[in-house]
């Protein structure tokens, strides 16, 4: 992710982070910067039509994620032999300076022609007319959205109108150790898990093993992995426009799922995973379970662990659910080489770009029918449960400032999670001020 961020820790270890701070501090500075810069929600929507084959234009495609160019400069290549007159700069920017600098770019109206956006920072831009919607690419047929997951095609649009066309996604599952179930005497995971289930075999795991240091599961605060699958699936919300689910019973009980094993002691308590990350952990051999995203193979193939390995479907509550979250190629509203960029972005949704991603093993593609290099990836685990789950996923949860309130979950649900507060006062203070966050959104 990302958190993700693509897939950030969404595209792999950035997308992840997307999640907590998509957007730095100064988000604020950028709507106002992108509001007096004339863009009204948006964007540009010239009609498009496929620029002649002998075009000579120069693009730049600005992305985040190093380990992903060999594959990209492979979908130029192929670009350019249907364009070869249009150059295409490659402009690969660190996760950690990667707001920034579109930030700067977006309040100066020099955006790349084409770059990357994930789902925390989505809406902030396309509201203030920095990204060109793709209708008339998709009333032309060159782009079909029925090609990807439907949640993450809704992830990506805003008043009814769409903008980004993903690139690629991650579901969560539930990794799990096979060697410690089978030390403790307990029966692995299965299909028909629920709540239920995992916290009894948590406990169960955690008893018989204490004399080793192992915990049964792992908590966390990173809402992707953890409790927005949980919030989902017992049929709560996390923000419904410019409402925060956090006030509601179910929302609630969803939190109370972790809150429940922390405290009784399946799970390491808040401080111990503040000061160790629940992957670790699991990658260190003293958790046997981890609910992590599809990236989360890529950690796993020099563990210790690696070889005691198996993923399962996430347990169900009231409901089964996972988060959705992958990037989107979006283009520029103000671009100077409009058709040249939506050429390149026409290519990069095309069946045979994303097959190209996919091939490269480092994302899961988002065009439906070309992720067999990712199940394939990790041999003897079953990692056709993330292409699975994208059947009852649900779009990570985002507004037009998600950067506002995803402050106010790191700052409060610390005291939920700890025992410090119960869940029902941090969920009802969240809410509050989470909903006069959202109402300025307006």
């Amino acid at each position: 992710m990302s958190r993700s961020p693509s897939n950030s820790r969404s595209t792999r270890s950035a997308l992840r982070l997307a999640i907590t701070a998509a957007v730095s501090a100064s988000v604020l500075a950028l709507v106002a910067a992108c509001s007096s810069g004339g863009g009204s929600g948006g964007g540009a929507d010239a009609d498009y039509t496929p620029p002649a084959k002998d075009l000579s234009a120069k693009i730049t495609y600005a992305y985040w994620d190093a380990t992903q160019t060999k594959a990209i400069k492979e979908n130029i290549a192929g670009f350019n032999e249907e364009y070869p007159n249009i150059k295409v700069n490659l402009d690969v920017t660190p996760w950690e300076t990667y707001w920034t600098k579109i930030q700067t770019q977006a309040s100066s109206n020099t955006l790349p022609d084409l770059f990357w956006l994930n789902g925390p920072n989505f809406q902030l831009y396309a509201s203030n007319g920095k990204v060109a919607p793709i209708t008339s690419q998709v009333k032309g047929g060159y782009i079909d959205p029925k090609n990807y997951p439907e949640s993450l095609v809704k992830l990506y649009n805003l008043d009814g109108m769409q903008y980004g066309v993903p690139k690629d996604f991650d579901t969560i599952g539930l990794w799990y150790n096979k060697d410690l179930f089978a030390k403790a005497g307990v029966a692995e995971p299965t299909a028909d898990w629920t709540w239920a289930d995992l916290s009894t075999a948590a406990n169960t795991i955690s008893s018989k093993l204490k004399g080793d240091g192992v915990y049964g599961v792992a908590g966390g605060m990173d809402g992707q992995t953890t409790y927005y699958n949980t919030i989902f699936q017992a049929g709560g919300s996390v923000v419904d426009g410019t409402k925060s689910g956090y006030g509601d019973a179910a929302t609630q009980k969803g939190l109370e799922f972790w809150t429940d094993l922390i405290k009784s002691g399946a799970s390491p308590t808040m401080q111990q995973l503040t000061d160790t990350p629940g992957d670790q952990w699991f990658t260190s051999g003293k958790v046997a379970m981890y609910y992590g995203g599809s990236w989360f193979r890529a950690a796993l193939s020099d563990a210790p662990v690696k070889d005691a390995v198996q993923v399962a479907p996430l347990p169900k509550g009231e409901k089964q659910a996972t988060v959705i979250h992958g990037v989107a190629n979006v283009v520029a509203a103000n671009s100077k080489n409009a058709q040249a960029a939506r050429a390149l972005q026409n290519y990069l949704a095309s069946e045979k770009a994303q097959k190209q991603q996919g091939d490269a093993g480092s994302i899961i593609p988002a065009f439906t029918g070309t992720q067999q290099a990712f199940a394939d990836s990790l041999p003897g685990v079953d990692l056709k449960v993330f292409l699975d789950a994208v059947d009852y996923s649900v779009p990570l949860p985002v507004s037009k400032n998600s950067a506002a309130w995803n402050a106010l979950e790191t700052k409060l649900l610390p005291d939920a999670f700890s025992g410090d507060k119960s869940v029902k006062s941090v969920g009802d203070d969240l809410a509050k001020q989470m909903d006069a966050d959202l109402a300025k959104e307006k």
